[in-house]
């Protein structure tokens, strides 16, 4: 069965602005219905839903978002994996697809919630003090990885769809951030990262990293996964 090109979370979005164009149209009030007419054009594009082409490929990672890489370092994930971690962070602009998708394959651990404040997405302090939402996965080979959904300036309204205990796909929808924000995404220290800073990605079809074969050294015992070298 063929998808709607617009993500569920949208609908409402499109349709009000949409009927209250019809309304004032119907009402002689053409003044009134083009701004709605084009309020309801902007949350269709906005949320727009298109197919995405998933690669294949042992220990790919994709990315979840569309987007631009502003973050791509070794850091320490407090929250859930408590341990060293390759940490690469996707800022979505208002300009981007907004549905996120699942990094890579496995089973859900744990969702986590957590409140905050609403800064510019694309600053550092975002990933720490924004409202924010954790999945942790464990991959078939024991791996775990961390994918976070940041809130940011206008961007109020996180939706993830994952629930613990729950099998995902790399490249599948999971949910969406309204109005532009960020997603990190925390990987084993020893992933070999596939993209650079500054370099513009495409939820589900990007690839962000490959794990290291599974057997090989885990987070914390690799020789660390640093910021890729610049041509």
């Amino acid at each position: 069965m063929a998808r709607s090109p617009i993500a569920l979370e949208g609908v409402l979005f499109v349709a009000a602005p949409a009927v209250a164009a019809v309304a004032a149209w119907g009402a002689g009030l053409a003044w009134l219905a083009w701004p709605f007419g084009l309020a309801a054009l902007f949350c269709c594009w906005f949320f727009r839903d298109p197919e995405r082409v998933v690669p294949e490929g042992a220990d790919l990672v994709v990315s979840p978002a569309d987007g631009k890489i502003i973050r791509l370092e070794r850091v320490r994930e407090e929250r859930l994996l408590k341990d060293e971690a390759l940490k690469i962070s996707i800022f979505m602009n208002v300009f981007n697809v907004h549905v996120n998708r699942v990094p890579a394959s496995g089973r859900v651990l744990e969702v986590l919630y957590r409140p905050g404040r609403f800064f510019n997405a694309s600053l550092d302090k975002a990933s720490e003090e924004n409202e924010k939402n954790y999945v942790l996965v464990e991959d078939d080979a024991g791996r775990r990885y961390v994918f976070c959904q940041i809130a940011g300036l206008i961007a109020r309204r996180i939706v993830c769809r994952l629930a613990p205990g729950e099998r995902v796909k790399r490249g599948e929808r999971f949910g969406l951030i309204r109005f532009g924000s960020r997603l990190d995404v925390y990987l084993p220290t020893d992933s070999e990262p596939m993209v650079r800073r500054g370099e513009k990605v495409r939820a589900g079809s990007s690839v962000l990293a490959r794990f290291a074969p599974a057997g090989a050294q885990g987070p914390g015992e690799g020789g660390g996964a640093g910021e890729r070298p610049q041509p």
